[in-house]
């Protein structure tokens, strides 16, 4: 699992980098002493589990977890005893580790977070060009070819259509999966899109049907790739 750890104490970083080292199942891209510097980072990409110790200057593990509109699997990591309970009201939490932590109580930690599901999927697709999405407990059919974006909101996702916008309880990674590379391309964190539905393209956005799209800059170049340029 790709993981970052954010956490303000460097001892505390070090420490969980070498659990992580000795543990196949993780492996650590990245190390922040603020929640600040980890929310740059995860504008611009994509991982799947994060070390993170809640008491941190200006802005608290709880804090950072609220700013996430999707978030991965977490693991907390702090000498505090006592927010435990609070932490398990959040269902991205997989664990409460407390300082000093062993390499067995990591490894178990690890574990948990392999087997956790995060989101079960509502999207299902039953052959290349069909796709069914269950909405208050009706598998409604959408034809893929037909879909112009799909938006990230909270812990939906939004499907438009040329007849019909869809919320559906679901993560944009669940369904950017079962799309076909060849139509369909993520261009922000929060937007993937049917690049034969575009418009136009100015600057760091498209146009498609009458909704402008943003583009972030680290997609740009591989969406103008994907067009046919004069």
């Amino acid at each position: 699992m790709k993981s970052i750890i954010i956490d303000d104490e460097a001892t505390a970083r070090s420490i969980i980098e070498h659990l992580g080292s000795q543990n196949n199942d993780v492996e650590i891209i990245e190390a922040f002493p603020s929640a600040i510097e980890a929310i740059k980072y995860l504008n611009q990409e994509e991982i799947e589990l994060i070390f993170l110790d809640i008491h941190m200057p200006a802005f608290t593990g709880f804090d950072f977890i609220q700013t996430l509109k999707d978030p991965p699997k977490i693991i907390i990591t702090t000498s505090d005893k006592n927010f435990a309970l609070d932490a398990f009201e959040y269902d991205c939490i997989i664990d409460y580790l407390v300082k000093p932590i062993t390499q067995e109580r990591f490894d178990k930690a690890i574990k948990k977070a392999k087997n956790k599901t995060l989101n079960t999927t509502t999207v299902e697709t039953s052959s290349s060009n069909d796709l069914y999405v269950n909405i208050d407990r009706r598998l409604v059919k959408i034809n893929i070819p037909d879909i112009y974006f799909i938006q990230a909101k909270g812990d939906y996702i939004k499907i438009v259509t040329e007849d019909k916008n869809l919320i559906v309880h679901a993560t944009l990674k669940k369904i950017e999966d079962k799309l076909p590379d060849s139509l369909f391309l993520k261009v922000h964190r929060s937007y993937v899109i049917n690049t034969k539905k575009i418009i136009d393209i100015e600057d760091n956005s498209v146009l498609i049907k009458q909704d402008i799209v943003p583009v972030s800059r680290s997609n740009r170049s591989e969406l103008m790739r994907r067009l046919n340029l004069l």
